[in-house]
């Protein structure tokens, strides 16, 4: 038996908060008949509606690992018709990505249809490093990385401690390669940590997420994950 709204999030329709908000308001139903208890338990065989939609319980859930080009938006649709990432993923599955990488921002991103792992990994409290090559305007100096290391004041509040290296400095071009590791995922958070400090991020890359990382992928190349991999990421975040 599996608690209805966990079973919905799991199937990967949509979190579980907002099916905690369709089985409320009358949405959602069970072997066709309407469910609004939020206690309400599922088992196999149960045959759910989520507005109109018959899921799909038997399905198998699918994780994917895209090296994300520059030029793609993170997102399952958009209505200014550009490419998504979805776009470059060959499934018939309804799959989405886990967090979100900006338009112009490349590297590293999850995509799967397994809710509860997407859950996980996206959690406020999520212990998962996540690790970020930025390429600065400005030659940094050693007592802004060690701010960095320390945590910076966004919105009021002050980020989590941060793993932070100098990669290089050209001091003709003024620039500096950065490479930064967070387990928090603020709205932008790399670039407004910089931009706290008077820098601007030029290029932005996620080159490693907890146990994964771009070896063997070109931009735009994706691989599924292995069940070890999957394995890895649950351990992490249940840690």
């Amino acid at each position: 038996m599996e608690r209805l709204q966990k079973k919905i999030a799991n199937l990967g329709y949509c979190s579980r908060r907002k099916a905690e908000e369709l089985i409320s308001s009358g949405k959602v139903e069970v072997n066709g008949e309407v469910v609004r208890k939020l206690g309400t338990t599922v088992k196999p065989g149960d045959v759910i509606t989520v507005e109109g939609n018959i899921l799909d319980t038997s399905r198998e859930f699918e994780y994917y690992l895209l090296n994300k080009p520059k030029g793609v938006v993170t997102t399952t649709n958009d209505e200014k018709g550009r490419k998504t990432v979805i776009d470059l993923i060959n499934t018939n599955t309804r799959i989405y990505p886990v967090g979100r990488l900006d338009y112009d921002t490349t590297g590293i991103l999850i995509l799967t249809n397994d809710g509860e792992l997407a859950n996980l990994l996206m959690r406020p409290d999520s212990l998962v490093d996540k690790t970020y090559i930025a390429k600065i305007e400005g030659v940094i100096t050693i007592g802004n990385i060690q701010k960095l290391r320390k945590g910076v004041i966004i919105d009021g509040i002050k980020t989590k401690e941060a793993k932070v290296k100098l990669r290089s400095v050209d001091k003709k071009k003024n620039t500096s390669i950065v490479e930064i590791t967070i387990h928090e995922g603020k709205n932008h958070q790399i670039k407004r940590m910089f931009e706290v400090l008077g820098y601007k991020v030029i290029k932005l890359r996620r080159e490693k997420y907890a146990n994964l990382d771009l070896k063997g992928l070109m931009p735009g190349e994706y691989r599924s994950l292995s069940i070890k991999e999957v394995k890895v990421l649950y351990s992490l975040c249940k840690k």
